[in-house]
This record gives structure tokens, sequence and C-alpha cells, in this order.
């Protein structure tokens, strides 16, 4: 039963630490909306969390070697997990930044950001209710 626990709970932070990276990433989008030039970035979330919870391994990078390591992050292996958002029209300035997509992907990570939370504070209040009335037995 630990061990279901530590693998829920690690696959969980992984995916929390990449939600936060990704709102990093949206925001600078969006604090980019009138720079010339600037490119919207992106993370490909699925794969991303793929990677980090060595579902799939990433020839040169970084890799774990015991199962109780944290797995590097996409953000953290440079500028490789990230990817160039696809614009959907063309601009006179450059500038790839779609504040549209990019406000609904910010509101959407944001929601899936609490529910993992949530999720994450549930499973260990659980366990130590579990505990709890274990040791009140």
């Amino acid at each position: 039963m630990l061990n279901r626990l530590t693998d829920s709970l690690n696959f969980q932070t992984q995916a929390l630490t990449l939600r936060a990276e990704r709102q990093r990433l949206l925001a600078s989008n969006i604090a980019n909306a009138d720079t010339p030039g600037y490119q919207a970035r992106e993370i490909d979330f699925a794969k991303a969390l793929r990677e980090a919870t060595g579902e799939i391994a990433t020839a040169g990078a970084l890799q774990t070697t015991q199962r109780g390591h944290i797995a590097p992050l996409a953000g953290a292996r440079g500028e490789s997990g990230k990817e160039y958002a696809l614009q959907s029209q063309t601009s006179l300035d450059s500038n790839g930044v779609d504040m549209d997509r990019e406000r609904a992907s910010f509101a959407d990570n944001t929601v899936k950001y609490e529910a993992t939370l949530r999720f994450i504070n549930g499973s260990v209040r659980t366990a130590l209710d579990a505990m709890k009335s274990h040791n009140q037995a």
C-alpha cells in the first residue's frame, strides 16, 4: 500500500511541477504579446510528463538512476522540452502570441494545477487519517 501511495504522489508531484513550469511559460507568452518578433513557446505536457515519470527515455537527457529519484523536468533540460506554439495568424511585427489561445491555456492549466494540488492534499490527508486510526486501535 505504501508503494502505491508513494508512486501516486511521485506522479502527482511531477505533474504539479510541470504544470507550474507550463504556467510560467504561458505567463511569459502573455507578457511578451507586444514584443516584436517574440514567438510563443509551449510545452507538450503529455510528452514531458511521460519523460519525467520515466515512461519514455530521452536520448541525451538526464535520467533517474533509482526509483525514488526525482526525474528531470522538461524545463530543466534547457530548451529541449519547449516548442514553439503554432501561430493561428501572422502579424506585421512577427509576434507569434495569440492572446485568446494563451488566456484559454492559462485558465485551463490553472484549473488542472489546482486539481492536482487538491488530489495531493486529499491523498496525504487520507494517509494521515489511516495512520491515526491505526495507532488508536
